[in-house]
């Protein structure tokens, strides 16, 4: 690979000509202020074509789901389909303002309103809100409805939420946010909810319960319906992380189980724009008895043809998002669910769970598999077997699929496995690239037995070897500053 070098300037070089100012007896210093001009300042001296291969050069250092397999688990990157980006950049959609009369964006308010209506019955509940603007906002506008809802009834002491101890670290941290206390539920040797375990936490105080199903061990959780009674009982609600949904999507639906609220995350399910800082969007969907807390405002049909934005009701939580939540990433979740329909979606579940399952298999005695059993959308290996036999850790093991041209998996989560490696292939991926990254980490799993310090001290073949990540938290610096005697890194 070719060195990344950064000092590329050559006196007397310029990568453009700005024409003469034609503004008489003025000159281009004072026009932009005298304060704005410095002779002392070290620009780099490029021709335009060095600029242009240097920053192409850099983007195709970047790693993309245009250009390889994410296998995030519990992430669920999968493509993008590129119609519906073309359908987010319409007219008709870029150009609208969410300041401008109702009556004059009854387009949008119809996308927002028929993928509310949408969402509410993949949920298997009453209603359903865009507003929340990531996964984790959607957590906390739900459990700022769940205090609402106690709050109403005059339940004032419920102030424990329980989270499993599989759960996103998202989980409890939405709920300290809402000003609960946490109770971590621990898991049976099976991987799922412990239901003696749980019965002895139930009291007074009990709000909900968040619980991820499938959880984020990729395990179908057995129980819901017995936990849902549980909790409903102890008059808590049930709270559902919809993160792992693109594993029933089309299949089953957590209204159907017991939940009353839960959020969706439309770039892991539904195929939207996932990372890079946003946009994003945590929609929730509600059961009957938390409907009226929803943010407003909220889209109405009153029968005259038109759709309006409502504000007049008495027990909403308020706004939770500028204006309408993130347009035109719901958008493209529409055109997405459109595009599939009802049977579309179930085969999207049914390949999740089937391509998670043949990795399983592949990988089934080279590595460690904590509950090996038919999984969900995902399977979690473990390379205790390998750090205990050769010292080969599971970040060792990612850091040297980088030198087989793969991006790693989630390392080190869920937390109640040593030597996790979360694997989610997604329904996108096809049976050429998963097989593919099956050997590349079985290969690993022999090295890990004869070359295990090749392991250690990958990658190898990248632009940059092995950094020390715990420095770089504590200690981030972006900026490339050149050494006195060295011109490439």
């Amino acid at each position: 690979m070719e060195p990344l070098v950064f000092e590329k300037s050559v006196s007397g070089r310029i990568a453009a000509r700005l024409p003469d100012c034609d503004v008489p007896h003025v000159d281009a210093g004072d026009l932009l202020g005298s304060g704005s001009v410095r002779e002392t300042l070290d620009l780099p001296e490029m021709s335009e074509l060095d600029v242009v291969r240097h920053f192409t050069r850099l983007s195709h250092r970047n790693y993309a789901i245009d250009l390889g397999f994410y296998p995030l688990g519990s992430c669920t990157m999968k493509y993008n389909p590129k119609v519906h980006e073309m359908l987010a950049r319409l007219d008709g959609f870029t150009d609208v303002h969410p300041l401008q009369p109702e009556e004059t964006a009854q387009g949008a308010l119809t996308v927002i309103h028929a993928m509310e209506r949408i969402l509410a019955e993949i949920a298997g509940m009453e209603a359903a809100c865009l507003q929340p603007a990531a996964g984790a906002h959607g957590e906390l506008v739900s459990l700022m409805m769940v205090r609402q809802y106690h709050r109403s009834r005059g339940d004032t002491d419920r102030n424990v939420i329980l989270v499993a101890d599989s759960a996103h670290g998202t989980n409890p941290a939405s709920a300290a946010r809402c000003g609960f206390s946490v109770r971590s539920v621990p898991s049976n040797d099976r991987g799922l909810t412990d239901l003696g375990a749980l019965r002895s936490m139930l009291d007074g105080s009990v709000a909900a319960l968040m619980l991820t199903n499938p959880n984020t061990l990729g395990l179908f959780e057995s129980d819901v319906q017995e936990i849902c009674r549980l909790i409903h009982e102890a008059g808590g609600l049930m709270y559902c992380d919809g993160a792992n949904m693109n594993a029933i999507v089309g299949v089953a639906r957590p209204g159907d189980m017991g939940f009353d609220v839960m959020h969706f995350n439309l770039h892991k399910t539904f195929s939207t724009p996932h990372g890079g800082g946003g946009p994003g969007c945590g929609a929730i969907a509600v059961g009957r008895e938390l409907e009226p807390f929803l943010p407003v405002p909220r889209i109405a049909d009153r029968g005259d043809g038109q759709l309006h934005l409502e504000y007049g009701r008495p027990h909403t939580i308020g706004r939770a998002h500028s204006f309408y939540g993130a347009f035109l990433v719901a958008v493209r979740a529409y055109a997405y669910i459109r595009s599939l329909g009802a049977a579309g979606l179930r085969q999207v579940a049914e390949t999740a769970v089937l391509n998670a399952n043949y990795v399983r298999a592949r990988l089934r005695g080279h590595y460690e598999i904590p509950h090996d059993r038919t999984c969900m959308h995902e399977v979690v290996i473990s390379a205790s077997r390998q750090k205990s036999r050769h010292g080969v850790r599971a970040l060792d093991i990612s850091k040297r699929l980088m030198d087989y041209g793969f991006h790693p998996p989630t390392n080190y989560f869920p937390l109640v496995v040593p030597e996790a490696l979360m694997i989610e292939p997604t329904e996108t991926e096809s049976r050429e690239t998963l097989d593919a990254f099956c050997d590349a980490l079985i290969a690993i799993a022999r090295e890990c037995e004869t070359e295990p310090d090749l392991v250690r001290s990958a990658p190898h073949t990248t632009v940059v070897s092995r950094l020390d990540e715990t420095a770089a938290v504590k200690q981030l610096n972006v900026r490339w500053t050149p050494p006195e005697q060295e011109t490439s890194v």
